[in-house]
């Protein structure tokens, strides 16, 4: 009886342990899962086909808006703006409205006459405002993606990949007002009707520790959603591209990612790393420090097969300021690159005079 139930036992531990680390089966086209923090791909599904993403086009829009504008701008609503398809926020000509409440209704009421408004108001016309968003995309390396409008209503020539909303929504939740949005299940604008936002993003509430990001639909690109969470250190985001269950796969991805990954501490910001000589200089060595924290997602058995390179002269000409690039440090995993970072002067110094040089050549 009792070698039954250690039997029994060890097979359903080894069950449960098989489909911890089983890739997750979900009803996307297309999808990704990535860490926030350093950008380490844990899962994908046709990562690079570009297709439509409705809605989810507003992370690129928010982003854009919260780099290039000020919160408190009061924006005075033209007719053309009023009334547009879709989902909105209901502005009326006239209007006086802050970009902070518009861009709460751009994120939770998922609002397309919120984004003409912020277009226009942000970029002095929405085709600017459309040029914008194309060169952030390109600058953060979402290459395969184009978009035609600020707020996802379909266009053949408006699209992305999985992959490249991925790293849109990474960018977007370096910023701590973006994150405050977007984590926020209601808003109350300043405005004397229809004041009050309720956030469409059901990962607010249906998953622990959910926090982000946007949801998206049309006809054409079908059910799209990115899905934020943060646990055990780390932030998590899941992007599914037409999926029927939206919902429940980016929570299947993201439970995927928690359950199989640990953030593993590679090294911290300001961390020495070596003295470099320095020639004619008004001192001999130029101590040098990583510019940013390595923490890492890693699976257990991960750990020991990371290698970190670095990447320096034997030796640098003064002068040097405080802060300046002066090599690279690199991590990879089985030989793979999976994170860089700079290695910077930790001081300044100064270069010396000609008979300075001389003095001290002799």
């Amino acid at each position: 009886m009792n070698i039954k139930v250690v039997i029994i036992s060890f097979i359903i531990l080894f069950f449960i342990t098989s489909i911890s680390y089983t890739d997750p089966v979900i009803n996307a086209e297309s999808s990704i899962l990535i860490d926030v923090k350093s950008g380490r791909i844990l899962y994908t599904l046709n990562p690079n086909k570009k297709m439509p993403m409705a809605s989810t086009t507003k992370i690129m829009t928010a982003l854009v808006a919260l780099e290039n504008g000020d919160l408190d701008d009061k924006i005075k609503v033209e007719k053309d703006f009023v009334g547009i398809e879709g989902s909105s926020i209901y502005i009326y000509e006239e209007e006086k409205i802050s970009l902070r409440d518009l861009l709460y209704g751009l994120m939770l009421r998922s609002g397309n006459d919120a984004a003409m408004v912020i277009a226009d108001h942000i970029g002095g016309d929405v085709e600017n405002f459309v040029n914008l968003m194309n060169d952030k995309a390109k600058e953060i390396g979402a290459l395969n993606t184009n978009f035609t409008n600020p707020h996802g209503l379909e266009d053949e020539n408006h699209y992305t990949t999985a992959y490249d909303l991925g790293l849109i929504s990474r960018e977007a939740l370096k910023h701590e007002t973006f994150k405050e949005i977007v984590s926020s299940k209601s808003w109350t604008a300043n405005r004397d009707k229809n004041n009050y936002f309720y956030n469409k993003n059901k990962t607010l509430w249906q998953y622990d520790g959910g926090d982000g990001v946007k949801t998206g639909y049309t006809k054409r690109a079908g059910r799209c959603l990115v899905s934020s969470a943060t646990k055990n250190g780390m932030q998590l985001v899941s992007v599914v591209l037409n999926d029927r269950d939206w919902f429940n796969d980016c929570y299947k991805l993201l439970d995927y990612g928690f359950e199989n990954y640990k953030p593993y501490f590679i090294y911290d910001k300001g961390q020495f790393i070596k003295n470099i000589e320095v020639e004619n200089g008004n001192k001999e060595y130029l101590p040098i420090v990583t510019d940013s924290s390595c923490i890492l997602p890693l699976k257990e058995e991960e750990k020991e097969r990371i290698k970190v390179t670095i990447n320096l002269p034997e030796n640098i000409e003064a002068a040097v300021n405080k802060g300046d690039i002066i090599g690279k440090i690199s991590v990879y995993l089985d030989g793979e690159l999976i994170y860089t970072s700079n290695l910077i002067a930790k001081e300044e110094i100064k270069g010396i005079g000609f008979l300075k040089k001389l003095k001290k050549s002799l």
